[in-house]
Parts: C-alpha cells; structure tokens; sequence
C-alpha cells in the first residue's frame, strides 16, 4: 500500500513537471511565430498545473484530518460550573491541543467529519480519516433552544480549501470518497464532570470518565 502512494506522489511530480515543460516550452514557440503549436502547449501545460495544484490543495485539506483505523480515543472533555446553565468547558484532543470555551445550556455536543474511501483510494492504501469540527452547548428545552444565547467553538482549522464541502456538493464527480455523514454525540454538563471520547467507523461514542459524570448521567 506505501508503495501504492508513493508511487501516487511520484506520477504527480512527474505530471507536474510535464505541465511545467509544456508551458514555458509553449512560450518559446509563441517567440518563434509558431502561435497554433504554442498555444496548445501552454494550455495542456496549464491544465497539467492546474490539475496538480488541485491535488496539493486536497493533501493539504487533508493533513488537518487523522487516520481512523478502529475505534480510538479523540479527546476528553472536562466542565467546571460557572452558573445556572452555564460551564467552563475544556476538551483536550488526540493531539494534546487543548480548547477552552464557555457552554451555555444544559448538555454538551461535540460534532466530527468522517471521510471514506472507496475504489482506487482503497487500492492506494488510504483509511478512513477524521476531524473533530465543533464543540457546542444544547438546551433542553425546546424554547430555549430556539431562543436564548447559543455557544459553539470551532475545533478545525481552515486551509482554505473544504474538501468535505467540495465532496458533498461534487459527489457524482468524486466516486472514491465518500462524505456522506458527519457524527455527533451529546450528554449532560455537570461541574467537575469528565468526559472521554472515541471515534469508531461506526461514528462518535462518549462515556463518563468521573463520578461527577456518572452522577449526571443518572439524572439525565
């Protein structure tokens, strides 16, 4: 499978430098008159690049995301009371990178994207991947719900392009990936409750880590 990709990165650089030579080779043909001949190279060479550079923006979309083998540990989530409906949430990743954010509500949810591959892709040896993508407070109550101060906290980073986005509006036009479903899981708050969270193909799963949190379960 290694050999597969590296195989996969090395057609690239090649394809890249194909497009490299057909470009600035087309220019040299426009200098000597040859305009139709030029032309033609500098566009295959665009596309080439174009192609390429496509690529290299999808790799880096994806390094924001982690590999999904099994059901693992991704983060923890820990909530201190600082009022009625109100917590101090702190989650530390798989990575160790911790997030702090004020929770207003009564419940916790924490939502994550799960990419697939089918076809080539699993010929190339790639895993089902994840990123954790937000980290918010839910309301009981309906109403409330609807109506009052509604916290959320990004937890993914931007790199400009969203290939989960691209795939879910280009599904018919990207057959070996597969975006069709995110994952969530939610449970109450409490002070001094811990949380742990795992990620299986299957989607998010979160159990109590605490007493605190066990308490807070019961009364649910």
């Amino acid at each position: 499978m290694q050999y597969a990709m590296w195989g996969f990165c090395l057609g690239m650089v090649l394809i890249g430098l194909l497009g490299i030579t057909l470009f600035l080779g087309g220019f040299r043909r426009l200098f000597r008159g040859k305009v139709s001949g030029g032309g033609l190279r500098i566009l295959f060479g665009m596309v080439f690049l174009l192609g390429v550079a496509f690529v290299a923006a999808v790799a880096l979309d994806l390094r924001t995301y982690l590999r999904l083998t099994y059901e693992e540990p991704v983060a923890t989530v820990n909530f201190v009371a600082l009022g009625p409906q109100d917590f101090r949430a702190t989650l530390t990743d798989a990575q160790g990178q911790v997030h702090g954010a004020e929770l207003r509500g009564d419940d916790w949810q924490l939502d994550a994207r799960v990419l697939k591959w089918k076809g080539l892709a699993t010929v190339l040896g790639l895993d089902p991947v994840y990123r954790l993508d937000r980290l918010e407070g839910r309301y009981r109550n309906a109403g409330q719900e609807s109506h009052d101060y509604h916290s959320v906290v990004d937890l993914s980073a931007d790199v400009g392009l969203d290939f989960w986005a691209l795939m879910r509006r280009n599904s018919g036009w990207l057959p070996w990936a597969d975006a069709a479903y995110g994952s969530a899981t939610y449970l109450p708050m409490a002070d001094g409750a811990q949380y742990t969270v795992s990620l299986s193909p299957t989607g998010l799963l979160a159990r109590p880590a605490n007493q605190q949190a066990q308490e807070a379960m019961t009364h649910w």
